[in-house]
């Protein structure tokens, strides 16, 4: 089986047997990790390939022979980090981006989770890396306050992460942390609580509390 070609050749058991993207995902996953596929390898296929198949490479990424430092898939993750594809978002921030991508980048991954609607559940690492980030804290509670300014509701995952970056690194709880305020927030800012719905248009992507990532390899 090739790696381009597992879609074709991984379909359900029972009639009408229709294609089983599941099953073509892991197939590409395993293809890339029996080859010890490097970076050029990796690079080829993902900025060549359809979006099932980049989904492939970035979650095959932490298993495969990335160079001495093991950042040869950065690039990648960043390029999916600037597509709206939810799954491909959902895909860059597993435990690949967890380990690899500097604090601005992941932080800013976060947000583009917010700003998207993919779950915070897909962020690999998430308690560990948000506990104590007063940064990430200023950056959410921003987000919230350009939000309730534009009539729009709070991401309902928003102060779940909020409450994160208000424990101590140290802590390990992290089922119950503080009421769910942004730091910065004065006596008359508006308090961040989760909203019913998450609105499905968020801010533009040029406003300064929203991801910075730019346009993707596929929309450029």
């Amino acid at each position: 089986m090739r790696f381009a070609s597992a879609g074709r050749h991984c379909v359900r058991g029972e009639p009408p047997h229709h294609a089983d993207p599941e099953a073509a995902e892991a197939a590409r996953v395993l293809i890339l990790c029996a080859a010890r596929a490097d970076g050029p390898t990796v690079t080829r296929l993902y900025e060549h390939g359809t979006a099932a198949e980049r989904r492939a490479v970035l979650s095959a990424l932490p298993q495969l022979p990335l160079g001495t430092d093991g950042r040869a898939g950065v690039p990648l993750i960043e390029d999916a980090l600037r597509t709206n594809d939810t799954r491909l978002v959902a895909a860059a921030v597993g435990p690949y981006a967890a380990r690899h991508l500097d604090a601005h980048a992941w932080r800013h991954a976060v947000l583009k989770c917010l700003f998207t609607g993919v779950s915070v559940d897909a962020v690999a690492g998430l308690a560990e890396r948000s506990r104590g980030d007063a940064e990430l804290a200023r950056m959410l509670g921003d987000y919230a306050r350009e939000r309730t300014s534009a009539g729009r509701p709070v991401p309902d995952d928003l102060p779940r992460v909020l409450a994160l970056t208000q424990m101590s690194p140290l802590s390990a709880d992290v089922s119950a942390g503080p009421s769910v305020r942004s730091p910065s927030s004065s006596a008359t800012g508006p308090s961040v609580r989760p909203s019913a719905s998450c609105s499905s248009t968020g801010p533009s992507a040029s406003s300064s509390t929203g991801p910075s990532f730019g346009p993707s390899s596929e929309e450029a």
